[in-house]
């Protein structure tokens, strides 16, 4: 694969995209009820959530994931951890390239106040790398979810239902 400005920024791309995530679901959230939504962010990420909403005594601990529109991706590593949190859940974002906009979201978590599905039963997640043997070794902290056990949310506002209810 040839290497575009994409691919070498990604770690911008992801923080661009998580940006561009946050004004549009507090921008909806506004327009509803003129309410505050309260944003946290962990100072380390090793508790499998990327961001902590909370809007009208819903608390979501979310995991962000993203795409290009047209990507191979159809799965997603979620960390076991993230169970652990109530009302968490995972936020699959698909992004345009050329527009940096967010063209279609899927969701995978329970109903504002449930828990996060079970993990479990996942496959647990490997090494992307190689040991020097060609193994890959486990990642038990990790499952992998494959894009069927998302939920496709058509716009914004439905995400938001999703997230803290209607």
């Amino acid at each position: 694969m040839t290497a575009n400005r994409t691919n070498l920024q990604s770690s911008y791309v992801e923080k661009l995209i998580e940006h561009v995530f946050l004004a549009d679901l507090l921008a909806c959230l506004w327009k509803r009820s003129q309410e505050v939504v309260e944003i946290l962010k962990p100072e380390v990420d090793d508790s499998g959530y990327d961001i902590v909403l909370e809007h009208n005594g819903v608390v979501r601990h979310i995991q962000l994931k993203s795409s290009r529109v047209g990507a191979s991706t159809r799965e997603q590593k979620v960390q076991l951890k993230l169970a652990s949190k109530p009302s968490a859940c995972v936020v699959w974002m698909w992004y345009d390239n050329s527009e940096m906009q967010i063209r279609d979201i899927d969701f995978f978590g329970g109903q504002p106040g449930e828990p996060l599905p079970s993990l479990e039963s996942f496959p647990v997640a490997k090494h992307t790398k190689a040991d020097k043997d060609g193994f890959k070794k486990d990642r038990p902290g990790l499952r992998v979810v494959k894009h069927k056990y998302f939920v496709r949310v058509s716009t914004m506002s439905g995400l938001a239902d999703r997230l803290f209810g209607s």
